[in-house]
């Protein structure tokens, strides 16, 4: 790629980004190019890769940035590293790299070919694109062999470009929202003033003699004041279905209704000899089997040995 294919321009900021299997050389040629292209008046920032994230570049420093773009490098490019770049671009700002892809599927550290557009756009990077793609030089591949480790022999050379938005991340802007206003007759009916002065009450109308205030005792007549029957408050449903059993928290009277029933059905003593126990009860005594109790202890018996008695 020729170096009028950079976009570089006079005055502009640009950043090289190198790793260690770029050629001294090579730097040194690159460098060179891009300053006098720039101009005296602005700076190269030259990077290592492995020192960018340590870096004390300010957002939106550069207007370029270049890396892996030396000739013979074999750069790789982290999702940290990526979002550095995209970190120090200034707004609108360019990223030119080229980086070693796999033509189908990588090596856990080597992108393959259709991952590495995605990895820009994640970074926060936009109008994302291949330049250029083309097999690895004899240099590169044996550059890659011994920083990378790579033994294969289907890698290819992806150049690709990036634009950051051209807005700072986290800057906010008022959205401009107009609305129409409504015309005058907009066929909501108008306060008639007599109508509103008639339904507001103010504090001194309670001591003027001629305002007319009706007394809440006098709402309520003696049908109203007396008190219910309480069987007229037990729930429809008991009266209804007939319930011979009352509800779990019965609120209609059912329960307590059951519970006198129950107690008046209770038997009386006929010899009166029941509370002494078995050795003087009665063959069809209901308390028969039953500890012996106190006189005039309330002994309440189940329904089966009342059915039984």
């Amino acid at each position: 790629m020729e170096m009028a294919e950079y976009g570089i321009s006079a005055g502009q900021h640009v950043a090289v980004v190198w790793d260690s299997s770029s050629p001294v050389e090579g730097l040194k040629n690159l460098v060179d190019k891009i300053q006098a292209l720039v101009g005296p008046e602005s700076r190269v920032s030259v990077e290592n890769i492995g020192q960018l994230l340590h870096s004390a570049h300010a957002e939106s420093s550069f207007d370029v940035v270049l890396s892996g773009m030396v000739p013979g490098s074999v750069t790789l490019h982290s999702a940290e590293v990526l979002a550095e770049i995209a970190r120090i671009l200034k707004p609108g700002g360019r990223v030119l790299l080229k980086e070693p892809v796999a033509a189908q599927t990588g090596d856990g550290r080597i992108k393959a070919a259709v991952r590495l557009p995605t990895a820009l756009m994640l970074s926060g990077l936009v109008e994302v694109k291949e330049l250029q793609k083309e097999p690895l030089t004899p240099e590169e591949t044996q550059s890659v062999q011994e920083h990378l480790g790579y033994q294969g022999n289907d890698l290819w050379s992806v150049q690709m470009e990036g634009k950051k938005p051209n807005f700072e991340v986290g800057s906010s802007s008022q959205l401009k929202i107009s609305f129409a206003k409504k015309s005058a007759s907009s066929g909501k009916p108008a306060v008639d003033p007599t109508a509103a002065k008639l339904w507001t009450l103010s504090a001194n109308d309670m001591d003027d003699e001629g305002m007319d205030l009706l007394d809440s005792d006098e709402l309520l007549d003696s049908e109203d004041l007396k008190k219910p029957d309480p069987s007229s408050l037990r729930a429809p449903s008991c009266k209804e279905s007939g319930k011979k059993k009352a509800c779990k928290n019965c609120t209609c009277g059912l329960a307590e209704e059951l519970e006198q029933k129950k107690e008046s059905l209770q038997p009386k003593s006929a010899c009166g000899n029941c509370y002494l126990g078995d050795a003087f009860r009665c063959a069809s005594c209901p308390y028969l089997g039953m500890p012996a109790f106190k006189p005039g202890e309330k002994i309440l018996l189940a329904d089966t040995n009342l059915h039984d008695a």
